[in-house]
């Protein structure tokens, strides 16, 4: 076990150091040890690498920003272990990890395996809604019912110890680094490029998942060229977790029969010896590695001032779900405004980089009180929230509005507001 520098992940070995390199990527609010029951079988084939997310388990809390920026810091691990070419599985976010490193290090990744994965995790909405949720009561919400989440009913009732053990993974989690993957899920969206995957893939879905349902896994494997789907009876999300046996016989059989060792532009495979006994594929054709994201706001990618880069980061700000309202609502009438809107407001004014969004979230809330815009100050005191302002300081805004737009004005301000609160930081039940 290694803790390592900002730049890269903590991690822990098993096996031979001279057998072929086999990466495993754990779920969000897990740690490594969720593939533990894997590692005996897994390790007699292959030097196993796992590693830790930011803020979990042991793991320093350098929160990561974006799935790309995760994939570069854990080829930057792999870089200092003298890893080059290597065998992926991940599960959940750990899943989206592997997809970005096929798409962008197509000359790394010898075969894929995506357990409880998708191309795109729910909504950009529901992700960001349980930013603000955590943000405000913390990850012990979380915590007490992921169990139902990660696990079917008749497991969960089973086995006490391992739901224990879930909820205290989730609990020691780093708050920040927790949200910041939220927000990395939030953006991350690959449905389009699948088709770039070119290396053996097997995804692995558990039958009763709610989290990533088989729909998720079909368009998986729909996407990415010769994918195969293999089906866990009876399993939820963390099936390495609640079928182990299975999960491991899956992947051996996968990593063992479609292990692509063709080497890349990085030169021979460290540590380059063939996986056993391997039925190699056809040779697949060299992919260049994609533009990795950049990490930017939307106005420094497009330039600022742009249409695009106002729908981006409105959508970002105020949620798909009222762009969408708004969007179904325009017409011949009202679309010169709508676009005006997008353009001036979000992709001039909203992306200058001299303030930050949560600074500007100040701003149009004080504004709002001021001009008695009630049905704008509830819309972005939701944005507001996601933007990572929390209650207790919205509530200051609004006292400080109080002095200097008049009492009659905040007293309906903290009406609207304390609605939108509760609405949005009630945990689910």
């Amino acid at each position: 076990m290694s803790e390592t520098p900002m730049n890269t992940l903590q991690y822990r070995v098993d096996g031979p150091e001279d057998a072929p390199v086999l990466v495993l990527g754990a779920a969000l609010g897990t740690t490594w040890h969720m593939w533990d029951r894997q590692i005996p079988e897994l390790s007699r084939h292959w030097r196993v690498v796992r590693f830790d997310l930011p803020g979990h388990g042991g793991s320093p809390a350098h929160a990561a920003s974006s799935v790309a920026e995760l994939a570069d810091r854990l080829a930057g691990t792999l870089d200092a272990l003298g890893v080059d070419r290597f065998g992926y599985a991940g599960c959940d976010i750990g899943g989206a990890v592997g997809t970005q490193l096929a798409l962008t290090r197509p000359y790394r990744v010898t075969s894929l395996a995506l357990v409880s994965s998708s191309p795109r995790y729910g909504t950009a909405d529901a992700w960001r809604q349980r930013g603000v949720v955590i943000r405000t009561n913390g990850l012990d919400p979380i915590a007490r019912t992921a169990p139902e989440h990660w696990f079917t009913p008749g497991f969960a009732g089973a086995q006490p110890a391992i739901v224990e053990w879930a909820v205290q993974m989730v609990r020691t989690t780093d708050p920040g680094c927790y949200i910041a993957a939220c927000e990395a899920l939030a953006a991350y969206d690959v449905r389009s490029s699948l088709g770039r995957v070119g290396v053996p893939t097997l995804v692995v879905a558990g039958s009763e998942d709610q989290v990533t349902p088989t729909t998720d896994a079909r368009t998986l494997v729909a996407g990415i060229p010769g994918a195969s789907l293999a089906l866990v009876p009876g399993t939820s999300h963390l099936a390495p977790v609640e079928q182990p046996a299975a999960v491991t016989e899956l992947l051996i059989r996968h990593f063992t029969t479609a292990w692509h060792d063709k080497p890349g532009p990085a030169g021979p495979a460290a540590l380059g010896a063939p996986a056993p006994k391997p039925q190699l594929t056809p040779p697949l054709p060299y992919v260049p590695p994609a533009a990795i994201e950049s990490g930017l706001t939307a106005p420094e990618q497009a330039g600022g001032g742009t249409y695009e880069a106002g729908v981006k980061i409105r959508r970002e700000v105020l949620g798909d779900a009222h762009v969408d309202r708004a969007e179904a609502a325009t017409d011949d009438f009202t679309a010169d405004f709508q676009g005006f809107l997008t353009r001036y407001a979000w992709g001039e004014t909203w992306s200058r980089p001299g303030l930050d969004r949560r600074t500007r979230s100040i701003v149009t809330l004080t504004a709002l009180v001021a001009g008695g815009h009630q049905e704008e100050l509830a819309l972005h005191t939701r944005a507001a929230l996601r933007n990572g302002l929390t209650p207790a300081e919205i509530k200051e805004i609004l006292l400080h509005t109080a002095v200097y737009c008049g009492i009659p004005a905040a007293n309906s301000a903290f009406a609207v507001a304390q609605r939108v609160v509760r609405e949005e930081t009630t945990p689910e039940a």
